[in-house]
């Protein structure tokens, strides 16, 4: 049959072009190019296409700037705030951005990391065509997936992002967590900690296996490097007994024996865990100590998925019971630590949860992209604290819209 024959036979062109050469160069010394090289060959690779003032810009750990990445034949300038800067508009965007300057086109591209920002390239080219925009854009992504595969091997990049001295807890926190988004069709997840250049028991986790989306959120008792252990410990045994198919009732358990066996009984964990099926919106998740998520359903907070809770990790409490919500598509969940509305002025009042939905409330109003919506609901509420944040304050955003992602596993 036609179908079955392979592509030699059928005449199919597998030469390799101008664009594919370009990319393909990039791919081939991947393997082992020095994370210090990745820039240069870059650079290289966009003079090829009449590129040039190349700059490539990481977000800082507190997700304000995009701070210039330092390297050979890199055009290094001033951080851009991520607010209010062409840069910061094709980030938060994940879309490019072009901007004339007399006579000549400077191009903003996302760096994506598989759905995960990390920054972006800036380019600067006399004119653009589409096969320039096509080309640069699957550049754009192949640096971004350089830049995360080589921060393994080097601090390179994460001192770059660093705008601040940073405690040895929060080293630990940050080296723990996953990408801070994801995004698949179906789902979306984004997260901020606070402070981020300090915190130390606060921490999330997620993974998406098949149609489940599994997520843990805790904060561990106390500051500074003993809390940054026992997070560390508790997101350990949440991962092992995650990957070990545990029922979400005895992924509790699991965690209690491990901080209870390694801290002793004066030490606790609260802690949140769900498992989302993004194909059917079916929610389940059990509570020990945690606060409650709300529920944001057409830009509002509509309810709080109160729920039995059980003693915090740590307390030796009972099994949790599961509890359970069948979701609307566009429904949101987020998840937060008591640090966002216990924290005090000086000589006021606590901040308080109502003053938190109010705040939310008004962000999901003049904000839509979940990322975006994460990043401004956490900042505005430290503004609102008056710029305080004296304990962990950490959010996690959820987003399930439904549908499936078959059609990106077909080429036509």
């Amino acid at each position: 049959m036609e179908s079955e024959r392979r592509p030699s036979e059928i005449g199919v062109d597998r030469s390799e072009g101008f664009g594919e050469r370009l990319l393909g160069v990039l791919l081939d010394r991947a393997h082992e190019m020095p994370p210090q090289l990745i820039a240069p060959l870059v650079a290289e690779e966009v003079a090829r296409v009449g590129g040039r003032d190349l700059s490539i810009l990481l977000q800082d750990y507190e997700q304000m700037c995009l701070v210039p990445l330092p390297g050979r034949r890199l055009t290094v300038g001033e951080p851009e705030p991520i607010e209010d800067s062409l840069a910061g508009k094709a980030f938060l965007s994940r879309s490019a951005l072009e901007v004339p300057q007399g006579g000549t086109v400077r191009m903003y591209l996302p760096l994506l990391d598989g759905s995960d920002q990390i920054g972006v390239m800036a380019v600067t080219l006399d004119n653009v065509d589409d096969d320039d925009r096509r080309l640069l854009r699957r550049l754009a992504g192949l640096v971004a997936d350089m830049i995360v595969t080589k921060d393994a091997y080097t601090d390179q990049f994460f001192q770059a992002r660093r705008r601040a001295p940073m405690s040895v807890a929060a080293e630990m926190q940050w080296s723990l967590l996953p990408p801070l988004s994801m995004v698949v069709p179906q789902v979306e997840v984004a997260g901020i900690l606070e402070p981020a250049y300090d915190v130390a028991g606060d921490s999330f986790d997620y993974a998406l296996n098949d149609d489940i989306l599994h997520v843990a959120m805790i904060d561990a008792m106390g500051h500074g490097l003993d809390a940054a252990t026992m997070a560390t410990v508790t997101i350990g045994a949440y991962r092992h007994s995650r990957r070990a198919n545990t029922e979400l009732s005895q992924v509790y358990t699991f965690m209690d024996m491990a901080i209870n066996d390694q801290f002793g009984p004066d030490h606790f964990v609260t802690a949140q865990m769900m498992c989302l099926n993004i194909a059917t919106g079916h929610l389940q998740w059990v509570n020990a100590g945690h606060p409650a998520p709300l529920l944001i359903r057409d830009r509002a907070v509509v309810d709080r998925l109160e729920s039995p809770t059980t003693l915090p990790v740590g307390f030796g409490g009972e099994q949790p019971q599961v509890s359970r919500r069948v979701l609307q598509p566009g429904d949101r969940l987020l998840c937060f630590t008591d640090g966002l509305f216990e924290e005090h002025q000086a000589g006021g009042e606590q901040f308080g949860e109502e003053q938190l939905i109010e705040c939310t409330n008004r962000i999901v109003r003049d904000h839509t992209a979940v990322r975006v919506v994460a990043r401004a609901l956490s900042h505005s509420l430290k503004q609102e604290r008056g710029g305080i944040t004296s304990d962990d304050a950490t959010l996690f955003l959820i987003e399930w819209r439904g549908g499936d992602a078959d059609h990106l596993a077909a080429l036509d």
